[in-house]
């Protein structure tokens, strides 16, 4: 149990302030507040639906097509983590800062919002999100070769996923109320507060792909 909770925690705590479904909800209320409200309702579980396969893509595939073009998993830990780390670091420091582009979409967005463009992608998950995927893609637990630990590490990482994908939902399901009832305020304290977690999830990160990588090495 221990281990699929790690593991739900840090799948959780690095992808949500860098998806970040509650900074994105005004954007979405803005493109499709002319649609139906039946209509934005659906548009909002299809996001959440492909944000979440977008997201669990590149954690399953993301860490073994870089091993197939010669990049050991360590490295790309060390990496991962330096990404997670200045992801992080950008969020807690500058005045706006998000993995949602620069929340500027094509004249025509409104008439024609997408469930997967512009909505899904880059607006909630953007580069930024799946680079962070790819990183925990690579994060095993301690002892990898025994199967039961493996099973659970990918039961809590994909309990991770599912609550972000849930989390997406309940964002732009209620986008109008919640705006209105954090404000702006509310906002940025919990993507300060969100920034801080995911640059100690970054550090971690690179510790772990130093050991793996000095271990491998014999150093």
């Amino acid at each position: 149990m221990q281990t699929v909770v790690a593991a739900f925690l840090v799948t959780f705590g690095a992808l949500f302030p860098i998806v970040n479904p509650i900074e994105v909800a005004p954007l979405f209320h803005v493109l499709t507040r002319e649609l139906p409200v039946a209509r934005q309702y659906v548009l909002a579980r299809q996001v959440a639906f492909n944000g979440l396969a977008l997201l669990l893509g590149s954690m399953v595939l993301g860490p073994w097509l870089l091993v197939f073009f010669g990049i050991e998993l360590p490295v790309l830990r060390i990496a991962g983590g330096l990404v997670v780390t200045s992801l992080g670091w950008k969020l807690l420091t500058q005045d706006q800062w998000s993995d949602h582009t620069s929340r500027q979409v094509p004249q025509d967005a409104m008439s024609r919002a997408g469930a997967f463009y512009p909505l899904t992608m880059p607006l909630t998950v953007g580069p930024g999100s799946m680079s962070v995927a790819v990183s925990i893609g690579s994060r095993k637990p301690v002892n990898a070769f025994n199967l039961a630990d493996i099973a659970l590490h990918a039961v809590g990482a994909a309990v991770g996923l599912i609550a972000i994908g849930l989390s997406i939902y309940v964002a732009y399901r209620f986008a109008g109320n919640l705006t209105r009832f954090l404000g702006a305020s509310g906002v940025e304290v919990l993507v300060r507060l969100s920034a801080f977690i995911l640059m100690c999830i970054g550090i971690e990160f690179l510790w772990s792909g130093y050991q793996a990588l000095t271990a491998a090495h014999g150093l």
